[in-house]
Parts: C-alpha cells; structure tokens; sequence
C-alpha cells in the first residue's frame, strides 16, 4: 500500500497557543514496517509507547513524542481525575504526579475549603470502608417482589452466572495445579531448583511428559499468567460466588448512605486507597500507564508525566454505583481536573439521568471524559447491546465531551483489535493500546493487565499533554483532535463478535488508533473557529 510522510499544514484561524510541534506524522498504514518476529522483554513491556515507522510497533508514538517534539517544553500543569478503584498513591512511580489539595488542611476534620469534603487532600473515596458489591442485575432483583417476572428473570441471569463463575473457578485450580505439576517434571528433569523456559527448551533428550509440562508453561508465560496472578483471578471469581451474584450480600451497608438518593452526600472518607492496598491493584495500573514516572526505567513509564492524579474511588469490586459515578464526576469538575478517566462499565444502570447530568455538567465546565468502551466483544451501537457509561441516548449523542475508547494489541495485522472489546462505528471513537499493558499495582509491584480499561488511561494520557500544550482548545476540540490525528488501523481487520475481516471504520467512527506525535503536530496547525 502506499504511503506517505508529510507535515499536516492548515491555515491557522486563532492559535491555540504559543507553542507548535513540527514533525513527520504517519497519516496512512504502514504495512512493512510491522515487526514480524516476537516482542522481547523491553517491547513488551513498553509496546504501547513505541512508534510503527521507528521500532515496527504500532504504538501511540509515546517516547518519539517525548525525545523529538515534548523534550524541554513547558506547558500547563493538568489535573486528570481517575475514578476507579483506589490508588496506591504511595507507589514510588507516582511519587509526585498525585494531585494536591491546597485549598485543604491534611487530617484536622476541618472541611477547610468548604467544597463538603473534609480533609480532601488527594481526592475522595465514595465507598468508604466497602470493598465487594452485588452486580447492578443482582441489586435490582432485590428490589423486585420474589416469585415475579422481573424477579425470576433475573434469578434466571444470576444462577447463570453464579454456574459460570464456578466453572471459571475449576479451570482456574486446574490451571495452577497443572503448573506446579509441570513445574515439578522440569525441575527434577534438569536437576534444578531455578530455571528459564529457553532452559528448558534446550534440553535433550525430551520425554513425553516434560514436553507437555513444557508447553503448558510457555502457554502460561506467553500469557503472563503467573501463579500470583492465577490466584489473584481465582480470588475474583470466588468472589464473584460470594458477593457479585450472592443476593444475601450487601456490601453497601458500610457505607451508610442511601443510594438512591443523590441528595444523600454525607459519606465516604478521604482514605483515596481504600481499605486495603491490594484493593487498589486497577485504579494504580490506570494512574500510571497515565502519568508514572517517564525517567525511572526499572518501572514503567506513563505517557504524560506532568499530569496531576486526582484520585477518585467510586468502583468496588463489582458494580458501581450512579450515584458515586454521578459525584465523583462533579468533584472532579468542580476542583480542577480538566480530563477524567472512567475505566469501568456495566450493563445496567437505574440512575443513569444522574451521570447523564453529570456528563452535562462536564461539558459545560469543559472538562474532557475518556471513557473504557467494555470488554464483552460487543457491538454497542444504538439499539444493541449497552454498556453504562454511555453519552449516547435515542442514537443520538448528549453531549460533546466524552470519548469512547476501545482496545488494540501490539499486533499490527487482521488481529490488531482486542479480541474482548467492544466496538461500534457510532458508539465507539477511537481505538488505543490496551492488551498486556505493563503498570504498575500496589507496594511498589508492576504487572500486565488488559482490558479497555487500559486502553482508556493511554488516551487520558494523549489528552493531558494535548491540554497541558494547548490550554485554549475546548474538551470537544481535543476529542476530534485525537480522534482525527490517529495512526488508521490495520486495512481490514477482524470484528471481535463475528471474527469477519472488516474495514476498520465499521467499528470506531474513526477507524484509528490514537498517537501522541500526530496530536501535538495536528493540533499545531489545524485550525478551530470558536
């Protein structure tokens, strides 16, 4: 196919502020330059910030943009708010980048700038003390009378679904015994305690047996699927079973507010870790992949790390609750942040005129909402499957701001779209890195994770510079501007529902990936009436 490198020149109508990125932006796929062979460590670690032309690696052009265009330029600092889980606030990666509340005395119970939060200094945690909640499916069937339809249909889904978690919970087990078990032939075959796969694979002779517990556990590195990580996903499904699906639970008690009603707001605490640091795991993973520490290469690098983290936690383990997303997203409004990322969705929501309120309210204060599209393989386009949030009400959007992310690998070919997410040509805007993203989680640990979720905090990250460089575009003009700078996908590649050959543009509206070297330069010369 051919291509083409060129600087994108347009008329400049109003600047958009003092500074201009000149550069060479990838406008069309460049189908040669895809690596071939497997990632070694560091690409794997690190694929979502590299660049297709310089290392093969369709990435978002994140390190080209710091070494070529950002290097010694000052701009703005920009408060993102995540609104998750938690965060490890004292993760050495984010030492620094975690916002500040200066208007706010630390711990004299005193709410010092009357905002109704008392000692808000990094954030606030709607959830309290709580950690596990029902699914948003489970809370409404309670509010249903036993025996009715409403009821039995949705004890139809959750027994569904408690079946399914079982399941997961078997192959979970079977999983990690038949890693130890693997783990045990190979070391007493090569008389080692400690060893390495490329070991393992260059021994000779090989018997039936340590071939087999060889493949399972190339199959398990490949995956990144380590014994801790197996038994952190055991402990989810388990929970799943105890609290997601369990109709006895109630995980809101603690709390002590009534969710139904929003003018209820006396609740929560400033504790933005949660009860337990290992609750954090999700909400630390999107902090940094946003803003970690771009110098300490032990670690892992974020794509913008002048960004401030205002740390919001509103998403349990289980489903949220509107009427948290609803407040967390005015919080963020109304002390500062000029992005937020909301890695998190559901297929239910009974509050859901309260977020739409709130994304109205954003819009209106210009701040910018960068939204996980959803890890179902589903097509969410009007009149199909939903995944809250959502802006989109009767087909149509209701506001201006938001950004509807999915998720690529680090493949550049027909597979480039995860397999998981969600997509839609009219639902869906853009795609970004989101398989095996390297971040880091609590007590100073990294690990991969995948998901939309990931994909949403690459974009949030995208967007902080493009604010923190261009401080006079508007939260709807940094959408087009990721939006229309991105690198486009693959020609054809396969829809994660049907497996068919698509062309790109039937599952985001813009067909592309987003890429920090294309925004800086774009939003350099293209012009914006006001």
């Amino acid at each position: 196919m051919k291509k083409f490198f060129g600087i994108l020149i347009f008329p400049l109508m109003i600047s958009c502020g003092s500074i201009k990125f000149v550069g060479d932006p990838t406008t069309t796929p460049l189908i040669k330059y895809s690596k071939k062979e497997s990632l070694v460590e560091e690409e794997k670690k690190f694929w979502h910030l590299m660049d297709l032309r310089t290392d093969s690696i369709a990435g978002m052009s994140v390190d080209r943009a710091h070494n070529e265009l950002i290097r010694d330029q000052k701009g703005e600092t920009v408060i993102v708010a995540v609104i998750d889980s938690g965060v490890d606030i004292d993760h050495p990666e984010l030492e620094g980048i975690i916002w500040v509340n200066e208007d706010e005395i630390p711990n004299n119970l005193i709410d010092d700038d009357q905002n109704g939060y008392v000692d808000d200094i990094h954030g606030w945690n709607f959830l309290g003390a709580s950690e596990l909640e029902n699914m948003e499916s489970v809370r409404l069937q309670k509010k249903e009378a036993p025996g009715s339809e409403a009821f039995e249909k949705f004890e139809k889904q959750r027994l569904k679904s408690i079946k399914g978690k079982k399941e997961e919970l078997a192959d979970i087990e079977d999983m990690i015994q038949r890693g130890q078990k693997s783990d045990s032939i190979i070391k007493a075959t090569l008389g080692k305690k400690e060893y390495s796969i490329e070991e393992a694979e260059g021994f000779s002779p090989k018997t039936f047996a340590f071939m087999e517990a060889l493949i399972f556990k190339r199959f398990l590195e490949e995956n990144q699927l380590t014994k801790l990580k197996l038994e952190i996903y055991k402990k989810g499904a388990q929970s799943g079973i105890d609290a997601h699906y369990n109709i006895e639970f109630d995980g809101r008690a603690v709390v002590g507010d009534d969710p139904d009603n929003i003018d209820d707001k006396g609740y929560g605490n400033a504790n933005v870790i949660g009860p337990k640091k290992e609750g954090a795991n999700h909400g630390t993973h999107v902090s940094g992949i946003i803003a970690a520490n771009r110098s300490n290469d032990d670690g892992n690098r974020g794509v913008f790390d002048r960004a401030k983290i205002m740390v919001l936690r509103a998403v349990p383990d289980g489903d949220e609750y509107d009427k948290d997303v609803a407040l967390a997203i005015r919080y963020a409004v109304d002390n500062g942040a000029k992005v937020i990322n909301t890695s998190f969705g559901k297929g239910y929501s009974p509050h859901k005129d309260w977020v739409w309120d709130a994304l109205k309210y954003a819009e209106k204060k210009d701040v910018l909402i960068v939204n996980a599209a959803g890890n179902s393989g589903a097509n969410v386009d009007p009149g199909r499957k939903k995944s809250y949030v959502t802006d989109e009400v009767g087909g149509k959007e209701i506001v201006s701001n938001f950004l509807s992310v999915g998720a690529v690998g680090s493949s550049y070919d027909e597979g480039q779209v995860a397999s998981f997410s969600n997509f839609g040509s009219v639902n869906v805007d853009v795609f970004a890195p989101g398989s095996k993203i390297w971040s880091s989680v609590p007590h100073g640990k990294y690990d991969y994770y995948s998901g939309t979720s990931m994909a949403a905090p690459n974009a949030t990250g995208v967007a902080a510079a493009l604010r923190s460089f261009f401080p006079k575009l508007k939260a709807h003009q940094v959408k087009k501007v990721l939006m229309n700078s991105g690198i486009p996908l693959y020609p054809t590649v396969e829809n994660p529902d049907s497996g068919e050959l698509v062309n790109p543009k039937t599952l985001s509206k813009s067909g592309k990936m987003i890429n920090l070297y294309n925004a800086l330069i774009y939003a350099s010369n293209k012009s914006y009436k006001k």
